[in-house]
């Protein structure tokens, strides 16, 4: 979202490509000030990159639960921004 709004037309508009970035760090420092972190691992405390850490996430609940509050929170950041 964040690229469409404010990225580059073309790839010779580097002050549009710069704009999308610092929106993009925005975003990140303002989530990272919601959540602590950005990583999924870190977020869950598994990690659900492997077989073994997806299971357990499913087993706990933790993608209808802990991500479904992270995706708000996202969702939130980018009304606010947009």
């Amino acid at each position: 979202m964040l690229g469409l709004k404010f990225g580059a037309t073309s790839a010779q508009d580097k002050e549009a490509k710069e704009r999308a970035y610092g929106k993009v760090r925005e975003f990140t420092e303002q989530f990272k000030a919601r959540n602590k972190t950005v990583s999924c691992r870190e977020l869950l405390c598994c990690d659900i990159s492997t077989p073994e850490g997806l299971e357990e996430a499913r087993q706990k609940g933790l993608l209808m639960t802990v991500c479904h509050k992270l995706i708000q929170d996202a969702v939130e950041i980018l009304e606010e921004m947009l």
